[in-house]
């Protein structure tokens, strides 16, 4: 049975496994600011399978006009199973009040329609426009 936990922060090992798992090597090349950057997220809800962790989304938040979903991902072996949809789930209802939900992600087909079902309006689609700015290690 699949648990949802929020504000435990998964051990090191946990999360260089699961963040591995998907292919995430940016954050896996340095564990430290992978530890850093999750312990130091506003919101952390995890699930887990059998105690094992199989997913994770964090937020980043001033708590009142801004809430930015820096990362969700689920292993593999679990993906299309709705965990995804309730890690969202449990971030959209914490940040309710907030005016403006953000997340940034790859232009894929399966992942626009899955933040489509979840309320999330592309800015392709409205009168905004975003930037972003890299730092490359």
């Amino acid at each position: 049975m699949i648990e949802i936990e929020t504000g435990a922060i998964p051990a090191r090992e946990e999360l260089l496994e699961l963040y591995g798992s998907v292919g995430w090597s940016e954050y896996t090349n340095n564990a430290d600011d992978l530890v850093s950057a999750v312990t130091g997220s506003n919101y952390v809800v995890t699930a887990r399978d059998e105690g094992k962790l199989v997913g994770l989304a964090r937020v980043l938040s001033d708590d009142r006009s801004i809430a930015y979903v820096q990362d969700i991902l689920i292993e593999p072996g679990h993906q299309g199973a709705g965990l995804g949809t309730r890690l969202m789930e449990a971030c959209l209802e914490r940040f309710a009040h907030v005016r403006t939900m953000l997340l940034l992600t790859d232009h894929e087909k399966r992942q626009h329609a899955f933040y489509s079902k979840l309320g999330f309006t592309d800015l392709r689609d409205t009168a905004l426009h975003s930037f972003v700015r890299f730092r490359r290690p």
